[in-house]
């Protein structure tokens, strides 16, 4: 079963979607990252997507429900 996809509290770079993405389709968040910045270089809404996940996925502790302290 694949991992839910939140914004997870460690490995985040700026605001942890592209280790989200990563740990939902099984990839580095390295990977990721690269992917997102070559795609970048390509026309289209890709920043406008990032940030739309950005407010979208839930980070991890809310998503569990754990109390962040």
């Amino acid at each position: 079963m694949a991992a839910a996809l939140v914004r997870p509290r460690n490995n985040r770079m700026i605001a942890g979607v592209c280790a989200g993405l990563a740990r939902r389709f099984g990839t580095t968040p390295t990977t990721m990252r690269v992917l997102f910045v070559v795609s970048c270089l390509l026309p289209g809404p890709q920043f406008l997507v990032y940030l739309a996940l950005w407010i979208l996925l839930p980070s991890e502790e809310k998503a569990t429900g754990a109390a962040a302290w």
